[in-house]
């Protein structure tokens, strides 16, 4: 997910959270990790083949494959969205899903239903793009139904062997299940595939808490996988899987994929109902080849594109692959869900925004959006009332999610305060919500939200996250801990927990705790970087620099536009007495925008070490500037400068504290080498309010300009020419400043290898971990 999003495993439609793998991002080029927002609004008028075609029917199955629920037309036209024809179609997957078991697509589904605005209805509406052909629930035999009621109740096994041949009568818990029944229908396979699988699932997770060993953790697996996989097959090569039996051997194959211990598995399948010759040993197909035919089937189907997203994350390879077998459906408005939560996989949230932003306002809106004019649709108390999906509530927590990332607190809050407005019961995203009220230290609003949340249902993982939070922001690290060991019990997957519990840990000085559990972290997710990030910050503290070097690269690899981990590279590269590195790391922080102010001030003290005064000047003054913007209630959006007397609004409006008195010192001397006395005089009065050595020193140096001053001047201030003279003066000082600025902005190109576009479309920055969750 989100980053960010809790993810319940409660089915394989969100085992796409659970063993996310590093993606091949490029320092040079972050963007090799998603997909091209450009295809998205492609038109297409004819059909591509899969990727992996079917092979031959080896064999004759009782059962023939069911119809695709989804059809497309082969004059289909997907550039032009039509709200009466999406409820149409909403309504009938809901109802598909819900028959399939799928609940967590079912609740997708219906929350895209509810963010429709009014239309006619569907029954008036005869859409002509596409159709689903005549779907109606079969006339299922009694042990198809009653399997189905197992399946809801959760029990997994019962529901698996009620479909299964043989002598029920003796079968073992944890035993391998016989083959299934003759002449099941679709429905009765995929119930009894997917009740197989789950029970699998549990039982991985029973076995997982008695083990301490991380590398004993990581080996195990679903223990159905390999029945599953060879019964599967035999179904694929026959063509009897639907849609959904095409879904289920694709997340079959993946967690294959993903598990080491199975390669020997997944590397060669031999048909297990036919004559075993050499020729009959096939590789089996691929994941993503698998997950695209389903979706092709039906789109709807939201599971699936999130299993296809994580083979995505996982491997950009595949990417121009998946574009070119989903090109008859590119401008379809589910490949723009898709597309919105791979950027946030991929921590690309500005192309996320501007994608949910045509989510929101249809085709019929201008492709390119003034985002100023969108705040009141795309962001702010409402979304509006005409459009697409204007009232998405998954939208608008994706939105938020997204500002989040970006460190627009204020925005990321507008959107969770309207999702509690129009449904004050929900928790979903809801312990991010607490984490931007941790990061603005607001005590009240966060223990309203954690009252709230413990009404609502106090054993839910974001409930206890939040509490937590709460009771951190108390500085009561103790019981924060025990909340989010609490969240842990009820889902052990629950990333959130785990790297919230390591920083609690730092703060209670107990690192081998805080170890383990960032470690804990990134067995879930390796992409992580909070994890990453949170091992290099502990390592530090242990003064084992290279352990934490390690692990600030692992975070950086991740989050290379972030300026936070530079600075954390740069601190470890200086204590590790490699000047050169640690200057290029700082100056990579500066060219990633460095709001904290960071690495300016240590690289305006490293070059004043080194002699380079031009460079330490201007080091200094844009630390000032960042300490003005941060000061600021209404600060520039776009992080600029003031405006044209910006140099001297921001040396007579700045707070002066340490950092900003030594800043103002220096620019001081540098302003009276320069010649430039009235803005060193200017630089010399604000120290005049700092108690510290700085005052003293400024008071020595203002005497000696005023002397100097009143010696050039030669009594031309009583003159009237004096203020002449003294405006020119100004005017110089400000056109330095401009030097200064411009000679900054080709550090910056410099620096960022001349990719302006790829800078300002992936710099994303998140909350500082050593005062956040």
């Amino acid at each position: 997910m989100p980053p960010s999003s809790s993810s319940r495993k409660s089915s394989p439609e969100n085992e796409y959270a659970m063993s996310l793998a590093e993606a091949d991002m490029s320092l040079d080029n972050p963007h090799n990790a998603t997909l091209d927002t450009t295809t998205t609004t492609t038109t297409h008028h004819h059909h591509h083949s899969f990727l992996h075609s079917s092979p031959s029917p080896s064999n004759n199955k009782a059962t023939a494959a069911a119809q695709p629920l989804f059809e497309s037309s082969s004059n289909n036209n997907y550039s032009k969205w039509n709200v009466a024809e999406a409820r149409m179609e909403l309504r009938k997957a809901s109802k598909i899903t819900s028959t399939y078991g799928l609940k967590l697509s079912t609740k997708w589904i219906c929350e895209q239903l509810i963010g429709l605005p009014p239309s006619p209805p569907p029954s008036s509406f005869n859409g002509t793009n596409h159709f689903f052909t005549p779907f109606e629930e079969e006339n299922e035999n009694d042990a198809t139904l009653y399997a189905k009621s197992l399946l809801d109740l959760g029990e997994y096994e019962r529901a698996a062997l009620v479909l299964s041949s043989g002598n029920n009568a003796s079968a073992v818990a944890g035993s391998t299940i016989p083959p299934p029944l003759e002449e099941l229908s679709s429905l009765g396979f995929f119930i009894r595939c997917y009740a197989l699988y789950m029970a699998g699932e549990r039982r991985k997770g029973e076995d997982v808490e008695e083990l301490r060993e991380p590398l004993e953790r990581t080996k195990l697996r679903n223990p159905n996988l390999t029945q599953l996989s060879h019964e599967l097959y035999d179904y694929y090569t026959s063509g009897a899987l639907d849609a959904f039996g095409l879904y289920i051997y694709g997340v079959v194959l993946k967690e294959l994929q993903n598990t080491p211990s199975a390669s020997s598995t997944t590397t060669k399948i031999r048909p297990s109902s036919s004559v075993h010759h050499a020729q009959d040993i096939v590789p089996p197909p691929s994941p993503h080849s698998i997950l695209l035919q389903s979706i092709l089937q039906f789109p709807y189907n939201w599971s699936a594109w999130l299993d296809l997203s994580e083979l995505c994350v996982q491997d950009s390879t595949i990417h121009s692959d998946v574009e070119e077998v989903l090109r008859p459906i590119l401008g379809h408005w589910m490949y723009h869900f898709f597309c919105v939560h791979l950027f946030l996989e991929n921590q690309v949230n500005e192309n996320a925004i501007m994608v949910m932003e045509k989510l929101i306002h249809g085709t019929t809106a201008t492709d390119t959006i003034d985002h100023e004019t969108n705040r009141g649709a795309g962001g702010g108390e409402t979304l509006s009332t005409t459009g697409m999906f204007v009232q998405s509530p998954y939208i608008q927590s994706q939105l938020a999610v997204a500002h989040y990332n970006l460190r627009d607190f204020d925005e990321a809050q507008r959107h969770f305060i309207a999702l509690s407005e129009r449904d004050s019961l929900r928790l979903d995203q809801m312990d991010i919500y607490s984490n931007i009220l941790y990061v603005k230290e607001d005590r009240v609003s966060l223990s309203q939200l954690a009252h709230r949340a413990v009404k609502i249902d106090k054993y839910r993982p974001e409930t206890c996250c939040i509490v937590g939070n709460y009771y951190s922001l108390k500085a009561q690290h103790e019981k924060a801990v025990q909340y989010f060991q609490r969240a842990l019990k009820l889902d052990r997957s629950y990333l959130s927990a785990w790297t919230l519990m390591g920083h609690e840990y730092v703060e209670m000085k107990n690192t081998a705790a805080a170890i383990e559990a960032y470690r804990r972290a990134v067995d879930i997710n390796e992409r992580d970087y909070r994890a990453w990030y949170g091992l290099g910050q502990t390592y530090e503290i242990l003064n084992m620099l290279f352990y934490a070097l390690f692990y600030f690269n692992k975070a950086a690899a991740l989050r290379p536009y972030d300026a936070r981990m530079w600075c954390a590279i740069g601190n470890c590269y200086l204590g590790l007495d490699r000047r050169a590195d640690a200057i290029r790391s700082y100056e990579r922080a500066v060219s990633n925008n460095d709001g904290e102010g960071i690495a300016t001030k240590k690289l305006a003290t490293l070059y004043r070490e080194d002699g380079d005064v031009e460079r330490a000047a201007r080091c200094y003054l844009r630390h000032l500037e960042l300490r003005f913007q941060a000061q600021q209630v209404n600060p520039s959006p776009d992080g600029g400068y003031p405006g044209e007397n910006d140099l001297e609004v921001v040396v007579n409006s700045v707070q002066v504290d340490a950092p900003d008195a030594e800043a103002l010192l220096y620019l001081a001397y540098y302003h009276r080498d320069n010649g430039e006395f009235e803005t060193a005089a200017m630089c010399c009065s604000r120290l005049l309010e700092y108690p510290g050595r700085e005052k003293e020193e400024g008071k020595a140096l203002l005497r000696e300009i005023r002397s100097r001053m009143d010696r050039r001047g030669g009594g031309g201030d009583k003159e009237g020419g004096g203020g002449t003279s003294k405006r020119g003066k100004s005017s110089s000082s400000r056109n330095s400043r401009r030097m200064m600025d411009s000679s900054m902005s080709m550090d910056r190109s410099r620096i960022g290898g001349g990719n302006d576009n790829s800078l300002d479309s992936s710099a994303v920055v998140e909350s500082s971990f050593e005062f956040s969750p």
